[in-house]
């Protein structure tokens, strides 16, 4: 099963899209999935895709959404489907309120990330003399300043299967 929650249609569509390809006529070495989209009835008004959609991560599950328009202390919050408008009206009222520049993460598939860095850590014991391969949200991550706070209606346990690959302080809102 490969899980989404997406906050937007525009990241729904890609996700869609590279499913259907996946399953019944990509090349992909293991098209025997099935997709689970989690997806919400709340009314929320749904942005236009942004001129330069990291597509890549939307699939593999992160992408940056906004940057924060201030200098200050730093933190990074990272939010997956209805929780992503949440962590936006955050990140205004950290600048606002305590001066805290805070960038926002779109978190398409939790579970997507936790493959990805399992496989990775798989990889790098199977293979000691070769060069490490660094689980893709911590490339993601990597150089962001401050603490990562990840943000979902989820339980806690859903958003801490990334934890081990965060680099840097990790807390759980669920």
């Amino acid at each position: 099963v490969v899980s989404y929650d997406a906050a937007y249609g525009y990241e729904l569509g890609h996700i869609v899209r590279t499913g259907l390809e996946r399953m019944y006529g990509g090349t992909h070495p293991d098209p025997n999935v099935m997709y689970y989209l989690t997806l919400y009835n709340e009314p929320l008004v749904q942005p236009a895709e942004p001129e330069n959609l990291d597509v890549d991560g939307v699939v593999r599950g992160i992408y940056h959404l906004k940057s924060a328009g201030i200098d200050g202390p730093r933190a990074q919050l990272l939010a997956s489907g209805v929780a992503v408008p949440w962590a936006l009206e955050a990140q205004q009222l950290l600048a606002q309120d305590w001066g805290v520049s805070a960038d926002v993460w779109s978190v398409t598939s939790w579970t997507e990330l936790r493959r990805d860095g399992i496989a990775a850590e798989e990889y790098n014991f199977l293979n000691p003399n070769a060069d490490p391969r660094v689980p893709y949200v911590t490339q993601k991550l990597s150089g962001s300043n401050g603490p990562f706070v990840a943000v979902t209606d989820f339980m806690h346990a859903v958003p801490d299967q990334i934890r081990q690959f965060v680099p840097g302080d990790f807390a759980t809102l669920g």
